[in-house]
């Protein structure tokens, strides 16, 4: 087996070069490559995973050329250079790191904090050049005062965290911050426009998004108080640079410090060069225990993933640890399958898709199963669908999935089961994986059975009469089709009954229609696995 082959196109540690070697991954290290769109579009077919800092950007096009890529590392937290929807349709982990730079950032904000409350960066340019400006540089204290922390995620528990060490008040707002970790950080959880209004210093720690884009922008000021100070260590685009370079102008923003830009690398900024302004080039990451941090983090991620299934930090997939991963292994195989089963037998609209997972497999990490359910529900109608993208196509296509997790035993140490609405109908279909490793088939629509999927099956629902499969078996001889293996149910002698029939090759349409023809048939299908 061929090892898998990671290309760095940005400037990474070493120390994670060696790591991938060390794991067995193939690395091909280019740094400068990432400024070159159109050569890392040209080999980026060749590689399983990429691995990038800031400077590389996995656009569209880009990933469209990635024939083999299973994973993008993105060594550090914001993803904004990776185009994800793109990504997840190509069935393409996307991973960060989102706890390698997490201190240095928070430091780098109580830095710029402190800088900004005593003029650090002004009174030492008046200072080299000459001047003796004493009087000039009038700071404030920060003891006392109040710090409004938009965002208490990772980076932002941390500022609070040294912000109560210099013995501010620190009040909090994140939508997702409960009153059990407010009390924990020791931060008074409020909501935004009670934080504008009673901040002294305001910090920000939330990503870029629909919602959080220009989250202070001209309305948000105005509910600040006079003279307070904006702090930006996140992202650019959190702040609208327009409307705080009018309140600085009329000093209702007494001073703004600024890693991050709307547009980078920030060569030009209507905010360079205002008085009250410090601005810094993204160094928020920048110290040389980051920097080391996430090179060797996206490194041990990646080739988890790579070498073992284990996922770590992924923005579009759930984690699986190392040790999860091959237990995972064969009831992933079985979702799969179950789902393309499934999918297989169902010709009308899908409303609703139930998953119910019995025994020791509710313990396990269900959502991934329940995406492999997914795509093996969907690669039937809409082909190029994966265990990355098949939840945002089900969600897309309006289908309500629900999981279902029972921990009593069944008759089975492991049983799931899959249950589809239609505007027709509902059907479920229930496998469960046995020692041997290999996902078999245990009841399909109440009906027990007890088969393995095998590579081309044909599925038959019939009226329990004689004759039936004789005439079935005819059909299948007649064709010249090679019968591997055939099992047979029933609810009751005389009702409805099915048959399964793993067969060697393809089923022509031509015998398909011979065995629908079959007085005691109701329903025929070819199965490809």
């Amino acid at each position: 087996m061929s090892k898998p082959k990671v290309l760095i196109s940005d400037a990474l540690s070493p120390a994670a070069v060696q790591i991938f070697r060390d794991r067995g991954v193939e690395v091909d290290f280019q740094p400068n490559l990432g400024k070159d769109k159109d050569k890392l579009a040209d080999i980026i077919g060749d590689y399983d995973g990429l691995a990038i800092r800031s400077a590389t950007k996995a656009t569209a096009k880009i990933i469209e050329r990635a024939k083999r890529l299973k994973v993008i590392g993105r060594a550090g937290i914001g993803v904004d250079n990776v185009e994800i929807p793109a990504a997840t349709a190509k069935g393409i982990i996307v991973m960060n790191t989102p706890f390698g730079n997490s201190i240095t950032t928070a430091e780098h904000a109580i830095t710029m904090m402190l800088s900004l409350a005593r003029e650090i960066p002004q009174a030492d340019a008046s200072t080299q050049a000459g001047k003796w400006e004493k009087n000039r540089f009038m700071g404030v204290e920060i003891t006392g005062k109040t710090l409004g922390v938009i965002g208490c995620g990772n980076i932002g528990s941390i500022v609070c965290n040294r912000a109560q060490g210099l013995h501010m008040k620190v009040i909090g707002f994140d939508p997702f911050l409960t009153e059990e970790r407010a009390v924990d950080l020791g931060v008074e959880k409020v909501d935004l426009d009670e934080l504008l209004k009673r901040a002294d210093f305001i910090t920000l720690h939330t990503p870029l998004t629909d919602k959080t884009r220009n989250i202070i922008d001209a309305a948000a000021i105005a509910k600040m108080k006079q003279g307070v100070r904006i702090i930006n260590c996140a992202r650019g685009g959190l702040v609208d640079e327009a409307a705080l370079l009018d309140a600085l102008n009329t000093k209702h923003v007494a001073g703004a410090a600024l890693d991050v830009f709307a547009e980078e690398p920030a060569t030009s900024n209507p905010l360079f060069g205002h008085a009250n302004v410090i601005c810094t080039p993204h160094l928020g990451a920048s110290t040389t225990e980051a920097q080391e941090n996430v090179a060797l983090q996206i490194a041990e991620q990646m080739s988890d993933y790579l070498l073992t299934g284990a996922i770590s930090n992924a923005i579009n997939f759930p984690s699986i640890t190392a040790e999860e991963a091959p237990k995972l292994k064969p009831f992933i195989a079985l979702a799969e399958k179950l789902g393309s089963f499934a999918g297989q037998l169902t010709e009308s609209s899908i409303h609703k898709v139930q998953i119910t997972y019995e025994g020791h497999v509710a313990e396990m990490k269900t959502k991934a199963l329940t995406s492999a359910v997914l795509a093996g529900l969907l690669r039937p109608m809409l082909g190029e669908v994966n265990v990355v993208s098949a939840p945002v196509v089900a969600k897309e296509r309006g289908m309500v999935v629900d999981e279902i997790l029972r921990a009593g035993l069944s008759d089975y140490e492991s049983l799931i089961t899959v249950t589809l609405t239609t505007e027709h109908q509902q059907r479920a279909v229930s496998g469960t994986v046995y020692a041997d490793g290999k996902p078999r088939l245990v009841d399909i629509k109440g009906i027990r059975v007890d088969a393995e999927f095998g590579k081309s099956m044909i599925y038959v629902t019939n009226e329990d009469k004689p004759g039936f499969i004789g005439r079935f078996a005819s059909l299948l001889g007649d064709a010249k089709i090679n019968i591997a293996t055939f099992h047979l149910g029933r609810v009751a002698a005389g009702g409805d009954a099915i048959a399964l029939v793993e067969v060697d090759g393809a089923v022509p349409k031509e015998l398909l229609a011979q065995i629908q023809a079959l007085p005691q048939v109701k329903q025929a299908k070819a199965l490809a696995f």
